[in-house]
């Protein structure tokens, strides 16, 4: 069977069991004596497990058996959950993590895991240090007797059947564990897992459920459909450790007929009488058990139950980004079909596009839709990473989620993860204290990280706030002078929210010394250029001994935007709304020269005023010779800017679309769109016009 149209799948599904592993063992951390979270993480284990087997991915199969060993051991209550074996099964999982990105990367998923595999035996066998050996094993009622084959219903015994008229080999296996195990589940699952590599268990005695709990002697058996020789197998199950004796029959039509008949007859004998049913047909005459024709085969009805059908379906992403594109591209065509509208006068074509409009602009609202995705996809993650920097520094940290079904474009999400990243290592290395100095300020040990998400108009706000020391305006600007980012006389003259941005200086750390954590010499420009490359922004707020605030903030999606279009000269340019503060008009003598620098007077401020015509050298317009001129407001953060043009035209929706490689990066300008006459207008770029 060919498996390559299974592995996007695969890899899916395996992303999101890891996923559901790291939340789980987090969640055991801090309950560790609550076996039905040990439950949940044993099923997603084994379930990744039987998926990798199938898919051919041995290593990953064999990691996470052991896993489940162990897991198995403490699901039982033979062994108790202590950091040494948290920090084991965590390695694990990040060893399974890269594996998958291996094969995410068309690779085959190999990896060298022989200390953590070394570790978790250990654990598995009671030597690892620090721990006493697993407990004994609970006593198991008596009263459960293997039959010598195993009873099936109606469809099982109809796949055996089928299955040997196809031309594969039903087996059915006994096996027998030594009577000194200790772990008898631990080997039956060894064996499970042997066979579920190279066939299919049909039904094995006892249940699944009950070998887990062991609530079997020593011997269980099972039927089997695969394409291996039994002689194999039976030499593969007996190299098993702890196996004293496994037997291996291969069945055709007619054996497997007779072994479904004993059975049914040993279970008849051994069932308990039951009232009969009142619709029950009478009892036939001992005559008519003397020839058998059909198996006897066990039928259970249960009461029909309408099955709750799946109510989302996994689509790739470039199907989605096609359908943007191609949506792209109609709204272009909207737009000249309304301005054709207007032209033309017919009233009949006007109410047409106007419908045509509202229809489309229904068609985008769903078309964004699909393509937003909860931040929780991005704020997953970062538990276990906040975990394992408390762990490292020797700290206490709580991390606060809040707001993670809060939706941004997948654009976007693709784009904010690694941000974020810096933002948290940040918070945890540089924000919060020490134990120690936690204590000396009064201050609980365990510090607390808010990660929260929140719309506020079009764009959505994640803030990463810590109860930390906070930034001493002093301490920062010394820093900065000894690194020359700032002189002291430029310092003396900063607000405290001017100097908190010095943070974001290229070449800025407060880090003593280069670690893994953060503090590379790299600072936060990083953060800070890739979240203006969004469209987006980040603030900071501080008090001093009490915490740091960082707030970003993000456009909703980077496709389609809304905008105000204006014209300058022959040229007509696109300016984001969600940059405009207000258009006005201002007279000539309102613009004041101050320090060589053009400034106006807006809600009794003086803002800088910029000339479009000026900064793009727009050769037909000029506004120093216009006695009144219209303005447009826009903000970055907190700082305000006028900017002149000609004439507005209106607002309007625009494709965004990239100036590609033709041309080379235009400062102001953050790419281009089509109108609905065909012509290309500029879409500024409000942040570099504010610097």
């Amino acid at each position: 069977m060919d498996m390559n149209q299974y592995l996007s799948m695969f890899i899916d599904e395996s992303n999101d069991h890891l996923q559901s592993l790291n939340e789980n063992m987090l969640q055991l951390e801090g309950s560790p004596e609550d076996l039905g979270i040990v439950q949940v993480i044993f099923r997603s284990a084994h379930t990744l497990k039987g998926m990798a087997a199938t898919m051919g991915f041995e290593d990953l199969a064999s990691l996470t058996h052991k896993m489940e060993n162990v897991l198995d051991l403490v699901r039982n209550e033979k062994l108790k959950m202590q950091d040494f074996i948290f920090d084991t099964l965590f390695k694990s999982l990040d060893a399974l993590e890269t594996m998958v990105q291996d094969i995410t990367g068309g690779g085959e998923g190999k990896a060298d895991v022989s200390s953590i595999v070394a570790s978790l035996q250990a654990i598995e066998s009671g030597e690892w240090t620090g721990s006493t050996a697993p407990a004994a094993a609970v006593n198991q009622s008596s009263s459960t007797v293997t039959p010598s084959a195993v009873e099936l219903d109606e469809f099982q015994y109809s796949v055996l059947d089928q299955s040997i008229a196809e031309g594969h080999r039903v087996l059915y296996i006994e096996v027998l564990v030594s009577e000194q195990s200790q772990l008898k589940g631990v080997r039956a699952y060894m064996v499970f897992d042997l066979l579920e590599r190279s066939g299919e268990i049909v039904k094995s005695f006892p249940t699944v459920q009950d070998i887990e709990q062991e609530k079997f002697e020593r011997s269980f058996s099972l039927y089997y459909i695969t394409t291996k020789e039994a002689q194999e197998l039976e030499k593969g199950i007996m190299s098993i450790s702890e196996i004293e004796s496994a037997k291996v029959i291969q069945l055709d039509q007619e054996t497997l007929q007779q072994m479904t008949n004993q059975a049914a007859a040993t279970a008849e004998v051994e069932a308990a009488p039951v009232p009969a049913p009142v619709d029950a047909s009478p009892e036939p005459d001992s005559s008519s058990k003397e020839e058998p024709k059909k198996p006897v085969v066990t039928k259970t009805v249960a009461p029909k139950q309408a099955a709750a059908p799946s109510r989302t379906i996994r689509v790739d992403i470039e199907r989605l980004d096609v359908l943007m594109n191609l949506f792209s591209e109609l709204l272009i065509d909207r737009s000249r079909l309304e301005q054709l509208a207007s032209e033309t006068g017919n009233n009949d074509l006007s109410d047409t596009v106007a419908h045509l409009s509202r229809v489309s602009t229904d068609l985008q609202n769903i078309v964004l839709k699909l393509r937003m995705v909860p931040v929780d996809t991005v704020f997953n993650r970062f538990p276990r990473m906040i975990r394992d920097l408390a762990k490292t520094l020797d700290k206490k940290i709580d991390l606060v989620i809040t707001g993670a079904e809060t939706e941004l474009d997948r654009t976007v999400i693709d784009e904010i993860g690694d941000p974020l990243v810096h933002l948290l290592r940040n918070a945890v290395d540089h924000g919060v204290e020490s134990i120690a100095e936690r204590v000396a300020a009064g201050k609980p040990e365990l510090g607390t990280v808010n990660l929260r998400a929140f719309h506020s108009g079009n764009h959505v706000f994640i803030e990463i706030e810590d109860d930390g020391k906070g930034i001493y305006r002093d301490n920062l600007l010394r820093t900065a002078v000894k690194r020359g980012v700032v002189t002291e006389e430029q310092g003396a003259k900063m607000s405290d929210d001017e100097v908190n941005q010095l943070l974001f200086a290229p070449g800025f750390s407060t880090a003593d010394k280069i670690s893994d954590i953060s503090g590379r010499g790299v600072g936060l420009d990083v953060v800070k250029s890739k979240i203006t490359s969004l469209g987006g922004n980040v603030t900071i707020h501080s008090t001093p001994g009490k915490g740091t605030n960082f707030s970003v903030q993000l456009p909703l999606t980077l496709s389609i935007i809304a905008a105000m279009l204006v014209r300058l000269g022959s040229e007509k340019y696109a300016v984001p709304l969600s940059s405009i503060v207000e258009t006005a008009i201002v007279q000539r003598e309102q613009v004041r020269n101050i320090h060589g620098n053009k400034m106006i007077t807006f809600r009794e401020s003086l803002i800088p005023y910029l000339s479009l015509s000026e900064v793009f050298g727009v050769p037909d317009f000029n506004d120093a010779d216009e006695q009144e001129t219209e303005i447009v407001v826009i903000r970055k953060g907190e700082r305000l800017a006028a900017v002149a043009v000609e004439e507005f035209i209106g607002q309007s929706e625009i494709v965004l679309k990239s100036m590609g490689t033709y041309l080379p990066s235009i400062e102001g300008i953050s790419g281009a769109t089509i109108l609905g006459d065909g012509q290309v207008a500029l879409i500024l770029d409000p942040n570099a016009f504010i610097k």
